[in-house]
C-alpha cells in the first residue's frame, strides 16, 4: 500500500494535525504537568517514580509540556506493579499524546503492568489467509446420468488475500509510507528509536554525566553495580553508593569518609521493602546497612572473619577477602537480610532491637556452604563451588504465609537450594542440575522470583484470584518455571502455631534457548525478560513458554564482570588436542547490570545508565499514525480487537468482552479521523489527494474493522459516505464484494443494493454483481427495486434466488425461464435466451433435491417439501395453469390455446433439452421424497396443510414419473436422439428402486432394443452400461435373440456376462478378440479359461484353444512375451502354430522362442526348460536367430545344452557367417570333431593375422589415424579371445584323455621314440603355440621394418611408420603375453595334472609333455626359418617372466613380512601404554578411582601387585639357581630359617592387625571412610573409567529394562555412558 508521504513529503504532518480533532482530546493523559528547567513542575505532590522527560528524551525525543506519573503503595510495603492512574510514570511521550492505557481506561488487575510487551511480529497472526470459491456452470457430458448440476456462482476478482500495511513485518520493512524517510539506524549513537519498537530506549543522561564522566570517576570511581526501586542506587569500584531520584538528582552519597570506604569496591547492593534502608556487599567480605535519609554512618556493619577466627570460630560470617556477591532483605524488616559471598557461601543476618548501635547485635547464620577451614581437615575433597544466583522472595500485594518464612532461592553450578531463613534455618527444596544440559555448554545460573499477588478479577486459566508465587531459574541454556504452592487453611490450623507451613514446590514447565542465559526478570505476572551470553533480550511468555518477541542489546555494551571463573575453572573441561568438540566456559556476570521495577528495564553499561519500557498497544497504534501509517495503525487494532495477537505483552486483557471494549472506541475515531483527512475535510489535507491503492486499501481495512466490531450502520452511514462525497464510492463498492462472498456482510441497506447494482452494470460487471445478492439477505431488500434490476438485466440466478427465498414461490422463477423459449418470447437474441433458460435445469435439480438455488445450502422443512410439492405439480400437469394462482393468467406454451398439449410443461422442456432434464430428474430420483411417505406432511412433530397445488404434488411418485414420461416421449413425436436417453433413464433407476417402479417385460424388451439402436458413437457406452445395468434386475426370456444386437451395438462387455454366465468360454474369449478395448484382458481370460481347476470339458478346452490358434497372429501383436509365457504354460502344443506364424517376423519370432527356450534374465544362471513339440528344431532356430540379435549370448546358451540337442549342420553356417567362431568350436569340440574345431580356430587366427599386418603395413597412409588405431587394438582383443578359446579346446582334450593315458603308461614301457612321438592332445597344444608365435613373430617384424626405415631416412621421419598412428609396440607386448598365458596353460596342463587317485603325476608319468611340445616347437621353427633369432625375443619374453614373477613373489611376502611385524610391534607397544582415564570419578557410582581423595584402596591394590610381582621374581630365580634354593630350605631345617611370609603374598582373608586397627581408625568419625571392594578398574578406549563391580551393574540394569538375557562373560563389557 502507498501511504500518504508517497505523494508529499508533509502527509505524515497533515495527518497527524487531521488526528488532532478528533483523537488528542480523547487519548490525552488526564493529568497534566508543566517542564520547568530539567524537570516536571505537577500541580499536586507526585511520587518517588516521576522522572524528568526532559532528561528522559535528551538524546532525541521531541518532548511536549505535558505527562503524569504517580506510584501507589501497598499496605504490606510491596510497590504496586501498577500506576494510581494506570499511566506510566514513565511514560515515553512525543507529539501527539499517546492513548490511553487499558489501566486508564478500565480496572484490571493488581499484577498488570502499565505498559507491556508488543504484537508477534509474525505474518500468520497479521491476516489469515482467505480462499476464493471456483466458477463452476453446468455443462453437457456425455454421461448425463453421472453427472450432479451445479450453479454458477463466480469468484470476485477483488477475492484475494487482503493487502496489509508492511509495518507489521520487521523494523527494516516498514509501511511504504516511510520509504521516502532516512530513519538512521538505532544502533548509532545519539539516534532516536523508531516509534514502533518494542522496547522504547532513553538514557538517564542526568545521571551518566554524574556517574560516567572522569570527574565521577575521580570523585565516587566507576559503577559496579545498581538496585531499582523508590530510587535509583549505583555502588562504585571505591565502595561508594549514590543514590539518585527519578528526576536524575543525586540524593545522597553514601560511604566516604566511613570505613565502606576501606573495604573495598561495592559488589552488591538491596533496598529495603520501606524503601528506606540500602545494603552494600563489599570486595573484603564487610556489608554495611545504611540508613538513605540519614547517611552519615553505617546502620549495622557486618565485618569479615579472620583466618583465626576461621579456625576456632565461634560465629558465623563471610571470610576475609570473599566478595559479597548477593545481597537481598527479608519481608519488611530493614533488620534481616542474607547475603552470599564468591566461594559458595551464604549467611542470614539478624540484628536485634536495641537503645542504639553499640547495644544492637546481630546473629549470623549459615545456610549454605562450608568453611574452607572444614574442608582442609578432611582428607576428602570437594569440589569447588560459588553461588551463580540468589534472590530472596519479595513480599506481594495480599498477605501469605511465606511473608514470614524468609524464603531464600540460591543457584550453584550443582544444585538450586529453598531455604527458610525464619524462625529457624531450613531447607524447603533442593534440585539437581539437569542431566540434560550440554556438558560443552557456558556454565551460568540466574533466577528470579514473582510473589503472590491479589487479581482483581480472577485468573482465567486458573480461576483464582490470588496468584501463586513463582520462581524462574536457568541453568545454561535451560529455563525452568516453578510455582509454590501454600497448604489450605484448614491444613494450617491443624497444625501448631509455632511450626511453619509447608510448601509444595511443582516445576511447571521448562524451555531451551539457542544461547546461553546470563540474566532473568520478571517483566510482570506472566512476561519474563531472558538476557543471553550475547546481549540479546528476549521477551517470553510464562504460558507454553513462547518467545513474543527478541532484539539486540549490544550497542548498549551492558556492563558485566568475571566473577565465578577463579572459583570454577576446574569444573570446566581442560582443553585436548585429542577433543576438538568446543569446550565449556564460565559466562561472566550480568545480574547487577540487568534490573526490573515496575515493568521498566534498567540497563547498567560501560559508559552509561538506560531505561527501556515496553511500548503498549495504545503506544503502537498511535506511533503508525505519527508516520502517516493510518491504514496500518486500523489493521493493528482490528488484530487486537479480535484477540489474534498475544494480548500478555501489549497490556490487553485475555477476555474477550473486556478487550473489545477497551479497543472499540479507539478504533471507530481512529476510522472517522482516517476518513476525514482520506478526503480532505480537515483544514491541512485540503489540498492533499489518495491514489487508488491507498483508497482501496483504506475501504479494506474500514471494513476488516466494522465486521470484527459488528457496526454495519458505522461503516454505511459514515465511511460509505464519505467515499460517496469523495466520488470514490467505487472502490468501496469493490472492496465491499469479497466480504459479501465469505458471507460476513449478509445484509445491505436498499441505497448500498441501489449503489452496486448502477456500478458494477455501468463496468458490465453484471455476473458479479449476481454473485453477491446470492449471498444477501433478502428479508431486508426492496423486492420490486430488486426484481426489475434482476429482469432487466437477466440475473436469472439472483431472480430465482430472490423469489425462492424471499417470497417462498418456486413456481415463478421456472414459468419465466420457460417464457424465454415460449414460442411467443420476443427475445431478439436466441443464444442468450438459450442460455439464460438452462437455468432450469440445475434449478429444477436444486429444488427437487432440498437445496436453495444458486448456494447450494440446505432447505429447511417444511419448505422443502414445498418447494418439491410446487415443481413437481407444475412440471407434470396435465394442462396449462393460470399463474400466478390469484389474478394470474394461463401460460400456454401454443400460441394456439387450442392446440396445447397434454403435458404442456413437461412436452416443452423436453423438446428443450431432454438429456438435461432427465439427468435433473435422475437426481430427483435419490431424494425420499418420491417414497410416498406419510411423514412429509409433518414437521417437527407438526402438521402444516398444504394448498391444493401442493396436494397434488405431494402425490407425485416415481411410477407417475415413469409412466408420464413413457406416455409422453414416444417415438412418434420425439426422434431416438430423445428417446434414448428415456430408454437410459429408466434403465439406470429401475435397479435402483425396483420396489418403486414396475414395467412389463416388454416394454423392457423396448428399453433394450432402444439402447442397441443408439443415434451417435458419443453415447455408445451410456448405453451399454445403462444395459448392463437393467439386465443385473431383469432377465428376458429370449435373451439369445438379442445377442446379435448386442453384437451390432458393440455391447461386448454385455455379451461376455452372457457368455460367462452360460459357459460359452470360445465365444467368451472371441468378444476379446472383437473388442478393441480389451485386447489387454484377453491374457487373463485365457488363463481363467485353462487353468487347471476351471473344470471345463475336454471339448470346450479344444475350442478355446482352436480360436487362440485362430488368433495366433492377433494375440501375438498385442504383447509377444505375454503371449510366449500364456502359451507355453495353457497350450504348449500351440508352439508351433505360433512360431509358423510369426515366420514374416523374425524378430518378434525370436523373442517368442527365448520366452519359452530361455527365459532366464541375461547373467543369471538357469536351466533350460523343456517344451512341448519339435524341440530340437526351435532350439535349432533360437540360435540361429541368437546369432543375428544377441551373438555374445550364443556361447552361453550352447554351454547349457545337452549333447545332441543341436545339429551341428543347421547352426554351424549361421555362426561362420555372423563370425562367432567361439561358438562353432565349442559345438565341434562337444560332438567329437577336436581337430577339425583346432583347424576352424587357426584359419580364423590367420584372418585375424592377415587383417592386422594389412592394417600395420597401410597405417602410415591412413588419412583416419584413430580409427586405425581402434581397430588394430579390436584384432588384437579378438587374437586374445580365440587364443583363449583354444587353450579352453586344448584343456578340455586333455582332461578328457587323461584317465586312458595313464593306464596305456602304466601297461607299456617308454621308450625314446614314443617321447618323441606327439599324442593328439600335445599336437593341439602345438597347433595352437605355433599360431600365436607365427602372429607374434609377423608383428614384430613388421615394427622392426619399421624401425629400419626410419632410420635410413635422413629426416629421420616415415610417412609409413605405423608407430606414427598405431602403438605397435603396445600390441606386441600384448600379443607376448598371450603366449606367456598357452604356455602357462601347457605347463598347468601337464605338469600338474592329478591321477585318479589324486595324486600329482611325475614328470615320468607325463612323458615330458610339456618339453615334447617345446621340442615339437623348436624343431618346427627350425625347418620354416633359417635362425632361431626371430624367436628369441618372444621366448626371451617367456622365460623371463617366469623369473619375474618369481622376484615378485619372493618381495612380496618380504614386504607383507616386515609390514605385519610393524603393526603388532605397534599393538603391542599402545596395549603395554594403556589408555589415560578421562576423569578421576567412576562412570557408574562417581566415587573417585584414582588420585587425592581416592582412598587407600587405590594404594593397598598397588602395594599388593608390587608384592606379588616381587614374590613372582623370586620364584623365578630359585628356579634358575637350584644350589641356593637346596641351601634356603637347608637353613630352614636347622632352625635358622627367617619366616618368609615377606617372600608371598597375603592369602585371602588374612588381614594384618596393624592394618586392621588403622582401618578402624580411619573409618571412626562423622563421615565413615570405609571403603567396598569394587573390585579391579576397567578402562575403555573412549577413557571413561569405571569400577569392575559398578559397570557389571549398570549393564545389568540395561538388560533388565529390555528383557533380554545377557551374559556379561561372553557379551563383553562396553562404555555405558557412550552406548
Amino acid at each position: 500500500m502507498s501511504s500518504l508521504a508517497e505523494e508529499s513529503e508533509n502527509g505524515a504532518e497533515f495527518y497527524a494535525s487531521a488526528l488532532e480533532d478528533a483523537l488528542v482530546p480523547k487519548l490525552a493523559t488526564p493529568n497534566q504537568h508543566e517542564v520547568n528547567g530539567d524537570h516536571l513542575e505537577p500541580q499536586e505532590s507526585l511520587g518517588p517514580l516521576e522522572l524528568s522527560l526532559q532528561e528522559l528524551y535528551a538524546d532525541g525525543h521531541e518532548v511536549e509540556p505535558n505527562g503524569s506519573s504517580s506510584q501507589k503503595y501497598d499496605e504490606d510495603g510491596y510497590t504496586d506493579i501498577r500506576s494510581q492512574d494506570g499511566d506510566s510514570a514513565l511514560l515515553l511521550s512525543s507529539r501527539p499524546e499517546r492513548a490511553q492505557t487499558p489501566e486508564q481506561t478500565l480496572s484490571i488487575p493488581d499484577d498488570t503492568p502499565s505498559i507491556q510487551g508488543s504484537v508477534l511480529s509474525s505474518e500468520s497472526s497479521i491476516i489469515a489467509s482467505q480462499t476464493s470459491k471456483s466458477r463452476q456452470s453446468p455443462t453437457s457430458s456425455l454421461r448425463p446420468f453421472d453427472r450432479r448440476f451445479q450453479s454458477r456462482l463466480s469468484s470476485s476478482p477483488m477475492k484475494t488475500s487482503h493487502t496489509r500495511s508492511p509495518t507489521f513485518l520487521t523494523a527494516d520493512s516498514r509501511h511504504s509510507s516511510l520509504s521516502s524517510r532516512d530513519f538512521k539506524g538505532i544502533d548509532e549513537l545519539e539516534s532516536p528509536p523508531a516509534p514502533w519498537e518494542v522496547v522504547r530506549w532513553a538514557k538517564l543522561r542526568k545521571i551518566t554525566g554524574h556517574v560516567f564522566s572522569e570527574v565521577g570517576k575521580r570523585s565516587f570511581g566507576r559503577p559496579t553495580c545498581i538496585s531499582i526501586s523508590a530510587s535509583i542506587a549505583l555502588g562504585t569500584s571505591k565502595g561508594i553508593i549514590l543514590i539518585f531520584d527519578y528526576h536524575q538528582n543525586l540524593r545522597s552519597i553514601i560511604g566516604p569518609g566511613s570505613k565502606a570506604v576501606e573495604s573495598g569496591s561495592i559488589t552488591s547492593l538491596a533496598i529495603s521493602a520501606d524503601h528506606k534502608t540500602i545494603a552494600g556487599g563489599h570486595a573484603n567480605g564487610s556489608v554495611f546497612t545504611w540508613d538513605i535519609t540519614k547517611a552519615a554512618r553505617p546502620f549495622l556493619h557486618i565485618q569479615p572473619l579472620e583466618i583465626s577466627q576461621l579456625v576456632n570460630r565461634k560465629s558465623d560470617g563471610h571470610a576475609s577477602g570473599a566478595a559479597v556477591v548477593h545481597l537481598g532483605f527479608l519481608g519488611t524488616r530493614h533488620t534481616a537480610f542474607v547475603s552470599a559471598d564468591d566461594r559458595g557461601m551464604a549467611f542470614s543476618h539478624v540484628a536485634s532491637r536495641g537503645l542504639g548501635v553499640v547495644a544492637r547485635t546481630v546473629k549470623t547464620t549459615r545456610i549454605l556452604g562450608r568453611y574452607f577451614s572444614d574442608l582442609a581437615a578432611t582428607d576428602k575433597p570437594r569440589k569447588p563451588s560459588t553461588v551463580l544466583a540468589f534472590s530472596s522472595l519479595p513480599l506481594g500485594n495480599v498477605e501469605r504465609q511465606t511473608d514470614s518464612m524468609g524464603l531464600v532461592a540460591m543457584l550453584t553450578p550443582y544444585l538450586l537450594v529453598i531455604v527458610s531463613t525464619m524462625p529457624v534455618a531450613q531447607t524447603q527444596y533442593k534440585a539437581v542440575r539437569p542431566k540434560d544440559i550440554a556438558a560443552h555448554g557456558t556454565m551460568s545460573g540466574s533466577l528470579a522470583w514473582f510473589p503472590a499477588v491479589k487479581l482483581k478479577t480472577a485468573d482465567p486459566r486458573t480461576s483464582q484470584s490470588v496468584s501463586e508465587a513463582k520462581l524462574v531459574y536457568c541453568w545454561s541454556n535451560l529455563l525452568t518455571l516453578m510455582a509454590i504452592d501454600e497448604n489450605d487453611a484448614a491444613d494450617a490450623g491443624a497444625n501448631d502455631k509455632g511450626q511453619p507451613p509447608s510448601l509444595q514446590f511443582r516445576p511447571r514447565s521448562s524451555w531451551k534457548a539457542e544461547e546461553t542465559i546470563v540474566a532473568v526478570q520478571w517483566l510482570s505476572r506472566s512476561v519474563i525478560g531472558v538476557l543471553t551470553i550475547t546481549q540479546r533480550l528476549i521477551i517470553l511468555e510464562e504460558f507454553g513458554p513462547k518467545v513474543t518477541e527478541s532484539f539486540d542489546l549490544v550497542q548498549k555494551q551492558i556492563y558485566h564482570r568475571d566473577i565465578f571463573s577463579g572459583r570454577l575453572q576446574s569444573l570446566v573441561e581442560p582443553l585436548d588436542d585429542e577433543d576438538i568438540s568446543i569446550h565449556g566456559v564460565v559466562a561472566d556476570a550480568f545480574y547487577m547490570s540487568f534490573k526490573v521495577y515496575k515493568g521498566r528495564v534498567f540497563l547498567l553499561g560501560f559508559n552509561d545508565l538506560s531505561i527501556g519500557t515496553l511500548s503498549n498497544w495504545a503506544d503502537r497504534l498511535l506511533a503508525l499514525m505519527e508516520v502517516g501509517d493510518f491504514i496500518g495503525a486500523i489493521r493493528l487494532a482490528t488484530i487486537y480487537f479480535n484477540g489474534e495477537t498475544d494480548m500478555l505483552t501489549i497490556g490487553l486483557p485475555d477476555e474477550s468482552s473486556l478487550r473489545q471494549s477497551m479497543v472499540q472506541e479507539k478504533l471507530l475515531d481512529m476510522i472517522s479521523a482516517s476518513l476525514k483527512f482520506a478526503f480532505g475535510q480537515n483544514r491541512n489535507a485540503a489540498d492533499f489527494q489518495m491514489d487508488e491503492t491507498q483508497l482501496v486499501e483504506l475501504a479494506e481495512a474500514c471494513l476488516s474493522a466494522c465486521v470484527s466490531m459488528d457496526e454495519m450502520d458505522f461503516l454505511f452511514d459514515e465511511a460509505y459516505v464519505h467515499y460517496e462525497g469523495g466520488s470514490s464510492e467505487g472502490f468501496f463498492l469493490e472492496t465491499l464484494e469479497p466480504f459479501i462472498l465469505d458471507d460476513k456482510i449478509v445484509i445491505l441497506p436498499p441505497s448500498i443494493i441501489k449503489s452496486l447494482a448502477a456500478h458494477y452494470t455501468s463496468h458490465h460487471l453484471e455476473d458479479r454483481l449476481e454473485n453477491m445478492l446470492c449471498h444477501l439477505d433478502t428479508s431486508t431488500m426492496d423486492l420490486d427495486q430488486v426484481t426489475t434490476l434482476c429482469k432487466r438485466h437477466s440475473l436469472y440466478d439472483a431472480l430465482i434466488y430472490i423469489w425462492n427465498q424471499a417470497i417462498g414461490d418456486f413456481v415463478t422463477p421456472l414459468v419465466d425461464l420457460l417464457s424465454l423459449i415460449s414460442p411467443e418470447s420476443k427475445s431478439i437474441d436466441i443464444t442468450v435466451s438459450s442460455v439464460s433458460a438452462s437455468k432450469m435445469f440445475p434449478y429444477i435439480s436444486y429444488v427437487l433435491t432440498g437445496r436453495i438455488y444458486p448456494t447450494g445450502e440446505g432447505l429447511r422443512e417444511p419448505s422443502a417439501v414445498r418447494a418439491k410439492a410446487q415443481l413437481y405439480w407444475f412440471i407434470f400437469s396435465g394442462k396449462p395453469v393460470d399463474w400466478p394462482k390469484e389474478g394470474g393468467k394461463a401460460c400456454l406454451t401454443q400460441s394456439n390455446p387450442k392446440a396445447e398439449p397434454s403435458f404442456p410443461y413437461l412436452r416443452m422442456i423436453l423438446s428443450f433439452d431432454t438429456s438435461s432434464f432427465l439427468s435433473a430428474l435422475n437426481e430427483a430420483f435419490e431424494d425420499a421424497f418420491l417414497n410416498c411417505s406419510s411423514d412429509r406432511l409433518v414437521n417437527g412433530g407438526e402438521r402444516w396443510t398444504p394448498s391444493e397445488e401442493e396436494n397434488l404434488g405431494l402425490l407425485i411418485n416415481r411410477q407417475h414419473i415413469v409412466s408420464i414420461l413413457l406416455d409422453v416421449l414416444n417415438e412418434s413425436d420425439y426422434t431416438s436422439e430423445d428417446t434414448v436417453y428415456l430408454h437410459m433413464f429408466i434403465a439406470r433407476n429401475l435397479p435402483k428402486f425396483p420396489q418403486f417402479i414396475l414395467l412389463s417385460g416388454s416394454s423392457l424388451n423396448q428399453v433394450l432394443i432402444g439402447l442397441c439402436n443408439y443415434p451417435g458413437q458419443e453415447i455408445a457406452d451410456d448405453c451399454q452400461l445403462s444395459v448392463e445395468y437393467l439386465l443385473s434386475v431383469y432377465h428376458p426370456s429370449d435373451l439369445e435373440s438379442l445377442v446379435p444386437l448386442f453384437k451390432q451395438a458393440g455391447f461386448f462387455r454385455v455379451l461376455r456376462s452372457i457368455y460367462r454366465s452360460n459357459k460359452q468360454y470360445a465365444r467368451l474369449l472371441g468378444t476379446y478378440f472383437d473388442d478393441n478395448e480389451a485386447r489387454e484382458a484377453i491374457f487373463d481370460c485365457i488363463s481363467d479359461c485353462l487353468r487347471p481347476r476351471a473344470d471345463l470339458s475336454t471339448r470346450q478346452i479344444r475350442e478355446i484353444i482352436a480360436v487362440v490358434d485362430s488368433h495366433a497372429q492377433e494375440l501375438v501383436k498385442i504383447d509377444v512375451a505375454q503371449t510366449a509365457k500364456c502359451i507355453d504354460i495353457y497350450a504348449p502344443s500351440s508352439h508351433g502354430v505360433f512360431v509358423s506364424a510369426l515366420d514374416g517376423d523374425p524378430h518378434a519370432q525370436y523373442k517368442y522362442l527365448r520366452n519359452i527356450l530361455d527365459p532366464t534374465p541375461r547373467g543369471q544362471k538357469g536351466s533350460q526348460r523343456s517344451i512341448t513339440g519339435p524341440a530340437n528344431a526351435f532350439r535349432e532356430q533360437y540360435v540361429r536367430l541368437l546369432c543375428n540379435y544377441d551373438s555374445p549370448h550364443v556361447v552361453e546358451y550352447i554351454n547349457d545344452l545337452e549333447s545332441g540337442e543341436l545339429q551341428l549342420e543347421k547352426v554351424l553356417p549361421a555362426m561362420e557367417s555372423t563370425g562367432i567362431i567361439d561358438a562353432a568350436v565349442m559345438l565341434m569340440a562337444r560332438e567329437g570333431q577336436v581337430r577339425n574345431a583346432m583347424d576352424r580356430l587357426t584359419r580364423h587366427l590367420g584372418t585375424l593375422e592377415a587383417a592386422l599386418l594389412g592394417l600395420l603395413d597401410a597405417a602410415g597412409n591412413n588419412p583416419d589415424a584413430a580409427n586405425a588405431g581402434e581397430a588394430a587394438t579390436d584384432i588384437v582383443e579378438a587374437l586374445q579371445k580365440y587364443s583363449r578359446v583354444g587353450v579352453w579346446l586344448c584343456q578340455r582334450q586333455t582332461k578328457m584323455l587323461q584317465p586312458s593315458k595313464i593306464l596305456r603308461r602304466k601297461q607299456r614301457v617308454i621308450s625314446p621314440e614314443s617321447k618323441r612321438n606327439l599324442s593328439s592332445e600335445e599336437l593341439l597344444w602345438l597347433e595352437l603355440i605355433d599360431t600365436t608365435v607365427r602372429i607374434t613373430k609377423g608383428v614384430s617384424t613388421v615394427n622392426q621394418s619399421s624401425l629400419e626405415e626410419s632410420f635410413d631416412d635422413k629426416s629421420l621421419v616415415s610417412s609409413s611408420a605405423p608407430t606414427d598412428t598405431i602403438d605397435t609396440m603396445g600390441l606386441i607386448v600384448t600379443l607376448r603375453s598371450t603366449v606367456q598365458e598357452i604356455f602357462t596353460a601347457l605347463l598347468n596342463a601337464t605338469t600338474s595334472s592329478r591321477s585318479s587317485s589324486g595324486a600329482i603325476v611325475s614328470v615320468d608319468d607325463q612323458d615330458f609333455s610339456f618339453l615334447r611340445v617345446l621340442r615339437a616347437f623348436l624343431s618346427r621353427a627350425s625347418s620354416s626359418s633359417s635362425s632361431l633369432s626371430d624367436l628369441r625375443a618372444v621366448l626371451a619374453g617367456v622365460f623371463s617372466n617366469y623369473s619375474y614373477e618369481e622376484s615378485v613373489l619372493a618381495l612380496a611376502n618380504r614386504l607383507l613380512d616386515k609390514d605385519l611385524f610393524i603393526h603388532v610391534a605397534e599393538a603391542t607397544e599402545l596395549r603395554q601404554r594403556g589408555w589415560r582415564p578421562r576423569s578421576q570419578a567412576c562412570g557408574g557410582c562417581g566415587r573417585k578411582i584414582w588420585g587425592s581423595g581416592a582412598g587407600t584402596s587405590v594404594w593397598e591394590a598397588w602395594a599388593q601387585k608390587i608384592n606379588n610381582d616381587e614374590y613372582e621374581r623370586r620364584q623365578a630365580r630359585r628356579a634358575l639357581n637350584p644350589v641356593e634354593e637346596a641351601s634356603r630350605v637347608a637353613e630352614r631345617g636347622k632352625g635358622r630359617a627367617v619366616d618368609d611370609k615377606r617372600d608371598r603374598p597375603n592369602a585371602p582373608g588374612m588381614v594384618d592387625p596393624n592394618l586392621a586397627l588403622e582401618d578402624e581408625q580411619r573409618t571412626q568419625g562423622s563421615e565413615s571412610r570405609a571403603e567396598e571392594n569394587m573390585g579391579p578398574l576397567v578402562v575403555f578406549a573412549c577413557r571413561h573409567t569405571y569400577h569392575r563391580k559398578c559397570l557389571e551393574k549398570l549393564q545389568q540394569r540395561d538388560v533388565a529394562g529390555t528383557g533380554v538375557i545377557h551374559d556379561l562373560n561372553k557379551a563383553g563389557l562396553e562404555c555405558m555412558i557412550c552406548k
